[in-house]
């Protein structure tokens, strides 16, 4: 008896690490565009607008097919479209380091994002199926820290391949990972799903697709057209209209992709949201600080990876801490001392000018990377606690929807307002910079609304463990 539990418990750790195989690859791929991004640009001979779309479009496409993932993913077995994922990411991958132009590129980095919207919200159910309440926490912050290490070695592996052999290998890279990541798969994690699946909800897939592209394309083209010109509020219209049909879709069909009465849970709504706005504060500011240490401040690529340590690292050291103790005490504190920290770290980046050097950029580093810590992983704990099993695919898939949506919203928010605040050029780093401190002012203040958002949505633990209990009483 001892001996098979024993086992279990083994195969339930062998089960995350082969997860974690998985993510490990999508992480790595984020981090390393952003170093590569300048030498990118200069070979491809891309402009700014394409260099966001390189990393938009990717993010956008996780966005707007990681629902769909989550409740495939749900309904065939999470397995199954966890490995199809997988496979997807690596060949578009083996594409991205093979593209000669800009726009080969950014086609090879939507396809990835699809593979990634299969993979990533697998990630989360599977660890929702495997552990139980009072562990997924822990779980959950070994899941974050493995974010955080990709985070971390990423900048610097891509700034050394950028440096020292050429920026198609931050590509190439995902290869190998793949494969390993395909055989731990089928070794170590047993299938799952959601045996109360009916079918697919193809016309909430389109509605959502079509506006989240939409918006986020007037968002980043707005400068470049025009904000008044008939092109940009044809697609801010777009957006509109088809985020308003896919609410009402939602609300009337019989078997909705997202579920609405999932945000009945003050708390997994909190989590949403504090999730999108951690994400639409950090994302663009990553993007846009990879070409501030570069373009205005000097910095190689290493160099730029290397100022990003101290950052990731602790996140890394910090995020299974969070974890356990969020099992312990509940998230609402850890999340809203968290965004309160990445409020005071923008605030700090804001005031840097034209000449910082790299103890000017440490004590946001510092701050930075517990307030990420404290944010994240509490925040997807107090989500995955908050659902049902058996919809813990599309329960993860909205969390990891709302942290790519605002990802990508928030690169193109704080790209429009470096290029109007430079005055639409950013021909000179002084300009770059002003419109970077405005941007990260803002940035900021969206930061210390999540802060809010947190303190006052999400539930304290013991409310949240009753809910939680009671969901999974109703699904048994």
């Amino acid at each position: 008896m001892r001996a098979r539990i024993f086992a279990e418990e083994t195969r339930k750790w062998f089960t995350l690490a082969a997860v974690s195989f998985g993510l490990f690859m999508i992480m790595l791929d984020n981090t390393v565009v952003n170093v590569a991004l300048p030498s990118i640009q200069r070979d491809l001979g891309t402009d700014l607008s394409s260099l966001q779309w390189i990393v938009t479009g990717y993010a956008l496409t996780f966005a707007a097919l990681m629902l769909i993932g989550g409740k495939v993913a749900d309904a065939y077995g999470r397995r199954l479209v966890f490995v199809i994922g997988i496979g997807v990411f690596t060949s578009a991958s083996l594409w991205c380091g093979l593209a000669d132009s800009g726009d080969e590129l950014i086609a090879a980095r939507v396809l990835q994002g699809a593979g990634a919207a299969l993979m990533n919200p697998a990630t989360l159910s599977i660890i929702a199926a495997t552990f139980p309440p009072q562990q997924r926490g822990t779980a959950i912050g070994i899941w974050a820290g493995v974010s955080a290490l990709a985070l971390a070695i990423g900048p610097l592996v891509g700034g050394l391949i950028t440096e020292h052999l050429d920026w198609s290998w931050i590509f190439f890279v995902n290869i190998p990972v793949g494969i390993v990541a395909i055989a731990a798969s089928f070794l170590f994690i047993d299938e799952s799903r959601d045996e109360t699946h009916v079918r697919l909800d193809l016309p909430g897939l389109a509605t959502s697709a079509v506006g989240l592209f939409a918006l986020t394309y007037g968002l980043i083209e707005a400068n470049t057209y025009g904000w008044t010109s008939p092109r940009i509020l044809g697609a801010f219209t777009v957006a509109g209209a088809s985020i308003l049909a896919f609410i009402l879709l939602e609300r009337y069909q019989r078997a909705p992709m997202l579920p609405l009465d999932l945000f009945r849970s003050r708390t997994y709504t909190g989590a949403n949201l504090v999730m999108l706005l951690v994400a639409l504060a950090m994302f663009g500011v990553f993007f846009f600080l990879s070409l501030y240490m570069q373009n205005v401040l000097g910095y190689s690529a290493v160099q730029t990876g290397a100022a990003f340590l101290p950052m990731t690292i602790l996140i890394i050291l910090i995020a299974p801490l969070a974890g356990r103790t969020s099992d312990r005490f509940g998230s609402r504190g850890l999340m809203t001392a968290g965004m309160v920290l990445i409020s005071v770290q923008l605030l700090y980046f804001s005031r840097l000018g034209v000449d910082a050097s790299f103890w000017d950029l440490l004590p946001a580093f510092v701050v930075g990377g517990v307030g990420m810590a404290l944010t994240m992983t509490p925040s997807a704990a107090a989500a995955t606690r908050s659902v049902s099993v058996d919809k813990a695919g599309v329960g993860a898939a909205v969390l990891n929807a709302s942290r790519q949506i605002g990802g990508s919203l928030g690169i193109a928010l704080i790209g429009a307002i470096i290029a109007f605040e430079a005055g639409n050029g950013v021909r000179t780093p002084e300009a770059f910079v002003d419109g970077l401190q405005t941007a990260l002012l803002v940035a900021s203040g969206i930061a210390a609304a999540g802060a809010i958002v947190a303190f006052s949505l999400v539930r304290p633990h013991e409310a949240a463990r009753r809910a939680g209990q009671g969901a999974a009483e109703q699904a048994a």
